[in-house]
């Protein structure tokens, strides 16, 4: 009697293609194919002319990068500093003046959240004021402060201080009518309750309003420095005094990768207290 000898046979992923080439992978596959095809379009249409005058080439641009990345620390002045230099003092800005922005809004958007009364006394502010465009506190700012380190904080922390006033007021204000009837059964007192049962309830939205509000504070500090001196954005238009683009390439290059990795740590964060209500 013959008996049969097993078979070997490759392991398949449910659509027939090797488990090694999952979702991510073939994002990564993708993206650096469309990478490289921008990078070659952009190369060949600057050489031969096909953008604007004094279009850089993406080789060139490159080289900057480079340069810039292993060169980011010199000091020759105050209008020559280092990539580095430029980006730890926008950094600076953007960080003390979020964390003023969000000491205010937090506890701010936890009050209106809560009280009625509180809502109606304040968001006729917040209607009013958050269109403004954070430009347009600029020239306030350089009058009050007279300062232009003062006056980046200041327009920092007016911009980014509503995204997370709103989402901490929603968030509060949509709490599971039942966790506070639980808490006020178990006789648990209005401060008890805040701390104990509305801010864990209400963290995935507090979280999110911070996550939009560091997004603006990063955007509006470029801008704002292109006026104030040093920083970043002091940095490009430096680099348009003296009409040479690949360094203004450099820096928005810079300035998005900075943004990418900001973003991912509250989106992180976002995802952490989100699992953490769940469970």
């Amino acid at each position: 009697m013959a008996v049969s000898q097993p078979t070997l046979t490759k392991t398949k992923g449910a659509n027939g293609s090797a488990p090694w080439l999952n979702e991510n992978v073939k994002a990564l596959g993708l993206f650096i194919i469309s990478l490289v095809l921008f990078l070659l379009f952009w190369e060949i249409g600057a050489n031969l002319k096909l953008f604007a005058k004094g279009m850089p080439t993406a080789s060139k641009t490159l080289q900057e990068l480079w340069w810039w990345s292993t060169h980011p620390f010199f000091d020759n002045g105050p209008n020559d500093l280092g990539i580095g230099w430029n980006l730890l003092i926008s950094l600076r800005r953007v960080a003390i003046g979020y964390f003023l922005a969000s000491a205010i809004a937090v506890p701010l958007g936890i009050l209106i959240g809560i009280s009625p009364i509180a809502y109606k006394a304040f968001n006729p502010y917040v209607q009013l004021l958050k269109p403004v465009s954070p430009l347009a506190w600029l020239p306030l700012g350089l009058y009050i402060f007279r300062d232009s380190e003062k006056t980046g904080i200041f327009i920092i922390l007016i911009s980014s201080i509503w995204p997370t006033l709103i989402n901490t007021a929603f968030g509060v204000a949509n709490v599971n009518p039942e966790y506070l009837d639980v808490s006020k059964t178990l006789g648990a007192s209005r401060i008890r309750t805040i701390f104990k049962v509305i801010i864990p309830a209400a963290l995935p939205n507090i979280v999110s309003g911070l996550r939009i509000s560091m997004g603006i504070s990063w955007l509006v500090i470029v801008a704002a420095e292109m006026l104030l001196g040093t920083g970043l954005g002091y940095f490009i238009w430096n680099e348009w005094n003296n009409l040479y683009i690949p360094n203004i390439l450099v820096a928005i290059f810079i300035i998005g990768l900075v943004g990418l990795i900001l973003d991912n740590i509250f989106g992180a964060l976002e995802k952490f207290v989100a699992f953490g209500r769940k469970a």
